[in-house]
């Protein structure tokens, strides 16, 4: 199991780069990544999540399908992810993410969108998603742009989290899953 990178660390502020197809040992990298997000009991993991300035993210929604159908049997690993269309309703719901533990927030977003991608053979796919397997996926490809769910939410809840998110760049916090904190500064 891989750790997770938690809030504060410079890796999940960065774009990241698309992988080329001669990637070296990318299966070996999906199995480890499907292995923490499942160790971690979570339904999506981007690569800045486990130190990895690239553009894969893998995806299990089965978990959640009795709450949301759409999510039933969908297993997905995102290679180059790049969403083209958001359109129709926005909705607010809340959401978490393992590099902000003990976290939720009410985040909106849209739910229906397009997407192209290579999966795990490198095949090019292009399909459009709805629903709460929507939010997963655009939740997941904001990993790979460098930003987090409370980059969605107003100053006021930033300001009311201010306290927890210092906690959580400062190492005090206990998580079940291993994880690697930001760097502490350097004295000068």
């Amino acid at each position: 199991m891989l750790p997770i990178y938690l809030y504060g660390h410079p890796v999940l502020r960065k774009a990241c780069a698309d992988i080329t197809p001669d990637y070296p040992g990318l299966k070996e990298l999906l199995a480890n990544m499907f292995d923490t997000m499942y160790e971690s009991d979570g339904v999506g993991l981007a690569a800045p999540q486990i130190g990895r300035a690239e553009r894969i993210v893998v995806i299990d929604a089965d978990p959640v399908k009795d709450s949301f159908p759409e999510c039933a049997g969908r297993k997905l690993v995102l290679i180059n992810p790049h969403i083209e269309v958001l359109d129709g309703e926005t909705v607010t719901r809340a959401e978490g993410c393992l590099s902000l533990p003990g976290l939720s927030e009410n985040v909106p977003r849209v739910e229906h969108i397009r997407m192209k991608w290579l999966d795990e053979n490198l095949e090019p796919h292009d399909e459009e998603f709805d629903g709460f397997l929507s939010r997963i996926i655009q939740h997941e490809c904001d990993h790979l742009e460098g930003k987090l769910y409370i980059d969605h939410i107003s100053m006021i809840r930033k300001q009311l989290i201010k306290s927890k998110l210092n906690n959580i760049i400062a190492g005090k916090i206990r998580c079940d899953y291993p994880v690697k904190y930001a760097p502490k500064p350097k004295k000068k």
